[in-house]
């Protein structure tokens, strides 16, 4: 099977399903998108993911998949060691609703979509700066005790789940937007732990080719 990554380097959503892909130890292409350039709006990107979004991955056989949770979960059903979810049906959805306060309640909030749609109604950008901190800061304060009680060096117990595929990018983005983290103990060691493994080291935007200096 051949798969192929559609990716900008420093979005998030594409971020997790790198760090899935690392941790699965798939190979795969990559091709840039770039979201800042409008890319994604051109005809031959909107034939991929007509959502107009980034990630999509081409799996082969003319087959796409787009949403990184959907993604990640594919990843996890066809290629299931290293697990990705627990044994357990109840941990399985305390990790999911990890990964959801991230993906669901966090990040639509906060993407690039809002951030211009925000600009648009001439919010000036330190109001934008506050509206991202405010919703982060929102969702890492339910996600900090969930941490602290189920962590083990990683999100929930000692081996990356989803809920590290996609807690470890909105740490990225939040120290990107220069959101203290002093709060956020167990979620600030999650992130130490994880920036030592080498899945999330090969998955980290500035490890990416299309990756820009800042």
């Amino acid at each position: 099977m051949s798969l192929t990554l559609h990716s900008y380097w420093r979005a998030t959503a594409p971020y997790r399903v790198r760090i899935g892909l690392q941790l699965k130890g798939l190979d795969y292409g990559y091709v840039a998108v770039n979201l800042l350039e409008g890319n994604q709006h051109q005809a031959a990107y909107r034939a991929v993911n007509p959502q107009r979004l980034t990630p999509a991955l081409d799996i082969g056989d003319g087959e796409i998949l787009t949403q990184s949770l959907a993604i990640l979960e594919w990843l996890d059903e066809t290629h299931p060691e290293p697990a990705l979810l627990p044994k357990t049906a109840l941990d399985r959805a305390r990790v999911r609703a990890m990964a959801d306060i991230v993906a669901c309640d966090i990040h639509p909030l906060n993407n690039m979509r809002v951030n211009r749609a925000l600009e648009a109604m001439e919010v000036s950008a330190p109001r934008r700066a506050k509206w991202v901190e405010r919703w982060i800061v929102d969702g890492f304060q339910t996600l900090e005790p969930m941490v602290a009680k189920y962590g083990q060096g990683f999100a929930f117990g000692d081996t990356p789940t989803l809920a590290d595929c996609c807690l470890i990018p909105q740490v990225y983005s939040a120290q990107r937007y220069k959101v203290d983290l002093e709060a956020f103990p167990a979620i600030r060691a999650v992130a130490e732990h994880a920036a030592q493994h080498h899945a999330f080291i090969a998955a980290h935007p500035d490890n990416q080719p299309d990756a820009k200096p800042v």
